[in-house]
């Protein structure tokens, strides 16, 4: 198994990842041991996964979340997916 998820960090941006391990690689980022973007905003919280069968995927997922605006990653967080062709047009600021 392989998942893609996404964090809410302690200053309120997103950070987008993924992992073979979703409950081990949690315990790093909740003690600042984590991806250096979020060791200085801390506390994080787990606000979205997906799981894949194949890590691979799970990587593209992340690279072609990672592109998006925070309006649409708010909206996959929320599992408005009606939404997101619209707002794929909006610009993209990276962990926010």
């Amino acid at each position: 198994m392989a998942y893609t998820y996404m964090l809410l960090c302690s200053d309120r941006s997103l950070y987008v990842g993924s992992t073979t391990d979703l409950d081990y690689r949690m315990s790093p980022h909740r003690v600042g041991l984590g991806a250096e973007y979020t060791r200085s905003r801390l506390p994080v919280q787990l606000v979205w996964y997906e799981q894949y069968d194949n890590v691979a995927h799970a990587y593209e997922r992340e690279k072609q979340i990672q592109n998006w605006s925070r309006a649409k990653r708010i909206a996959l967080i929320q599992g408005r997916l009606g939404d997101l062709p619209r707002l794929a047009n909006t610009s993209a600021t990276p962990h926010d």
